[in-house]
Protein backbone atom coordinates (compact mmCIF):
# COMPACT_ATOMS: atom_id res chain seq x y z
CA UNK A 1 0.00 0.00 0.00
CA UNK A 2 1.59 3.55 -1.27
CA UNK A 3 0.64 6.71 0.06
CA UNK A 4 -0.13 8.23 3.13
CA UNK A 5 -1.02 6.59 6.41
CA UNK A 6 -3.26 8.92 8.22
CA UNK A 7 -4.11 7.02 11.51
CA UNK A 8 -6.66 8.03 13.56
CA UNK A 9 -5.22 7.86 17.06
CA UNK A 10 -2.63 10.47 16.33
CA UNK A 11 -5.67 13.40 15.58
CA UNK A 12 -5.90 16.08 17.90
CA UNK A 13 -9.44 17.68 18.19
CA UNK A 14 -9.68 21.71 18.04
CA UNK A 15 -13.03 23.36 18.76
CA UNK A 16 -15.28 24.57 16.33
CA UNK A 17 -15.43 27.74 14.38
CA UNK A 18 -18.29 28.60 16.28
CA UNK A 19 -17.23 27.24 19.56
CA UNK A 20 -20.11 24.55 19.74
CA UNK A 21 -18.39 21.54 19.76
CA UNK A 22 -15.01 19.97 18.64
CA UNK A 23 -13.59 18.66 15.26
CA UNK A 24 -10.44 16.48 14.76
CA UNK A 25 -8.88 17.30 11.42
CA UNK A 26 -7.88 14.05 9.34
CA UNK A 27 -5.71 15.89 6.55
CA UNK A 28 -5.95 19.67 5.17
CA UNK A 29 -4.18 21.43 2.16
CA UNK A 30 -1.84 23.38 2.58
CA UNK A 31 -0.27 21.24 5.38
CA UNK A 32 -0.69 23.67 8.35
CA UNK A 33 -3.74 25.81 6.74
CA UNK A 34 -6.37 26.82 9.71
CA UNK A 35 -10.11 27.65 9.20
CA UNK A 36 -9.46 30.99 7.23
CA UNK A 37 -7.10 29.77 4.80
CA UNK A 38 -7.23 26.14 3.76
CA UNK A 39 -8.04 24.99 0.25
CA UNK A 40 -9.81 21.74 1.40
CA UNK A 41 -10.43 20.31 4.27
CA UNK A 42 -11.54 16.77 5.61
CA UNK A 43 -12.26 16.24 9.51
CA UNK A 44 -14.47 14.43 11.97
CA UNK A 45 -16.55 16.09 14.85
CA UNK A 46 -18.80 14.81 16.96
CA UNK A 47 -22.27 16.66 17.59
CA UNK A 48 -23.83 16.16 20.59
CA UNK A 49 -26.37 18.07 20.60
CA UNK A 50 -28.63 21.19 18.32
CA UNK A 51 -27.43 24.07 16.94
CA UNK A 52 -26.21 25.94 14.05
CA UNK A 53 -23.23 25.13 11.96
CA UNK A 54 -20.83 27.46 11.33
CA UNK A 55 -20.98 29.98 8.45
CA UNK A 56 -18.06 29.47 5.43
CA UNK A 57 -18.64 31.70 2.38
CA UNK A 58 -17.15 30.18 -0.78
CA UNK A 59 -16.63 26.67 0.90
CA UNK A 60 -18.55 23.56 -0.90
CA UNK A 61 -19.30 21.16 2.04
CA UNK A 62 -20.39 17.22 2.25
CA UNK A 63 -21.27 15.78 5.62
CA UNK A 64 -21.35 12.15 6.23
CA UNK A 65 -22.87 10.23 9.17
CA UNK A 66 -20.01 8.41 10.66
CA UNK A 67 -21.60 6.71 13.77
CA UNK A 68 -24.73 7.39 16.36
CA UNK A 69 -28.19 8.48 15.49
CA UNK A 70 -29.09 10.35 12.80
CA UNK A 71 -28.94 14.58 12.46
CA UNK A 72 -30.92 16.48 10.15
CA UNK A 73 -29.24 19.54 8.32
CA UNK A 74 -32.34 21.93 7.31
CA UNK A 75 -35.10 19.09 6.95
CA UNK A 76 -32.76 16.92 5.43
CA UNK A 77 -31.77 13.43 7.49
CA UNK A 78 -28.81 11.84 7.89
CA UNK A 79 -28.15 8.49 9.17
CA UNK A 80 -25.22 6.22 9.60
CA UNK A 81 -26.87 4.12 6.09
CA UNK A 82 -27.65 7.96 4.39
CA UNK A 83 -25.32 8.78 1.27
CA UNK A 84 -22.93 11.46 1.74
CA UNK A 85 -24.80 15.45 1.61
CA UNK A 86 -23.71 18.24 0.01
CA UNK A 87 -24.72 22.03 0.86
CA UNK A 88 -23.39 25.47 0.68
CA UNK A 89 -20.85 26.09 3.29
CA UNK A 90 -22.36 29.56 3.32
CA UNK A 91 -25.90 29.02 3.83
CA UNK A 92 -27.16 28.88 7.15
CA UNK A 93 -27.53 25.24 8.32
CA UNK A 94 -29.50 24.48 11.33
CA UNK A 95 -28.76 20.92 13.16
CA UNK A 96 -31.02 18.52 14.96
CA UNK A 97 -29.74 15.83 16.71
CA UNK A 98 -31.91 12.56 17.14
CA UNK A 99 -31.09 9.19 18.71
CA UNK A 100 -28.00 9.74 20.65
CA UNK A 101 -24.58 12.15 19.73
CA UNK A 102 -23.00 11.55 15.76
CA UNK A 103 -19.97 11.31 14.53
CA UNK A 104 -19.30 13.15 11.14
CA UNK A 105 -17.34 13.37 8.26
CA UNK A 106 -16.85 16.96 7.17
CA UNK A 107 -15.11 17.28 3.47
CA UNK A 108 -14.84 21.16 2.74
CA UNK A 109 -13.41 22.55 -0.81
CA UNK A 110 -12.71 26.11 -1.24
CA UNK A 111 -14.89 26.88 -4.79
CA UNK A 112 -12.76 28.30 -7.34
CA UNK A 113 -9.72 26.16 -6.36
CA UNK A 114 -10.76 22.63 -5.65
CA UNK A 115 -13.90 20.56 -6.13
CA UNK A 116 -14.68 17.34 -4.29
CA UNK A 117 -16.70 14.06 -3.93
CA UNK A 118 -17.20 11.70 -1.57
CA UNK A 119 -18.57 7.87 -2.19
CA UNK A 120 -19.23 5.04 0.13
CA UNK A 121 -17.11 1.70 -1.16
CA UNK A 122 -16.90 -1.75 0.21
CA UNK A 123 -14.17 -4.63 -0.46
CA UNK A 124 -10.54 -3.50 -2.55
CA UNK A 125 -10.22 -0.33 -3.57
CA UNK A 126 -7.75 0.20 -6.53
CA UNK A 127 -6.75 3.72 -6.84
CA UNK A 128 -4.99 4.73 -9.86
CA UNK A 129 -2.78 7.49 -11.34
CA UNK A 130 -5.19 10.17 -12.09
CA UNK A 131 -4.53 14.61 -11.46
CA UNK A 132 -6.47 14.35 -8.02
CA UNK A 133 -6.02 13.30 -3.83
CA UNK A 134 -8.31 10.49 -2.91
CA UNK A 135 -8.46 10.02 0.37
CA UNK A 136 -9.75 6.49 1.93
CA UNK A 137 -11.29 6.43 5.20
CA UNK A 138 -11.68 3.06 6.56
CA UNK A 139 -15.10 2.60 8.27
CA UNK A 140 -14.29 -0.42 10.17
CA UNK A 141 -11.68 -2.59 10.52
CA UNK A 142 -12.10 -4.40 7.13
CA UNK A 143 -8.93 -3.16 5.24
CA UNK A 144 -5.63 -4.57 5.33
CA UNK A 145 -3.36 -2.23 7.30
CA UNK A 146 -6.01 0.16 8.09
CA UNK A 147 -7.88 0.34 11.71
CA UNK A 148 -11.58 1.87 12.31
CA UNK A 149 -11.28 5.34 11.20
CA UNK A 150 -8.06 5.63 9.41
CA UNK A 151 -7.19 6.81 6.58
CA UNK A 152 -4.98 6.22 3.62
CA UNK A 153 -4.50 9.85 1.35
CA UNK A 154 -3.06 9.06 -2.14
CA UNK A 155 -1.43 12.17 -4.04
CA UNK A 156 -2.08 12.90 -8.27
CA UNK A 157 -0.43 10.32 -10.28
CA UNK A 158 0.12 8.21 -7.23
CA UNK A 159 -1.29 5.16 -7.25
CA UNK A 160 -2.61 2.44 -4.14
CA UNK A 161 -4.56 -0.73 -3.78
CA UNK A 162 -6.49 -1.38 -0.63
CA UNK A 163 -6.84 -4.69 -0.11
CA UNK A 164 -9.49 -6.79 2.62
CA UNK A 165 -13.13 -6.50 3.01
CA UNK A 166 -13.38 -3.23 4.74
CA UNK A 167 -16.20 -0.60 3.85
CA UNK A 168 -15.46 2.60 3.57
CA UNK A 169 -15.81 6.10 1.91
CA UNK A 170 -13.84 7.79 -0.62
CA UNK A 171 -13.37 11.56 -0.60
CA UNK A 172 -11.61 12.59 -3.95
CA UNK A 173 -9.97 16.25 -4.32
CA UNK A 174 -9.35 18.34 -8.02
CA UNK A 175 -7.86 21.42 -8.79
CA UNK A 176 -9.89 23.40 -11.17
Amino acid sequence: MSGVLLRAATRVSTPWKNGGGETATVAVFPEGAGLSDFDWRVSIARVEGDGPFSAFPGIDRTLTILSGGSMALNGHVLTPASAPFSFDGGEAVQALVTGGPVQDLNVMTRRGRFTHSVARVRGPVALGAVPAVRLLLALDGGYRGLSRWDALMVGPEEVARVTGEGSGLLVVMTGV
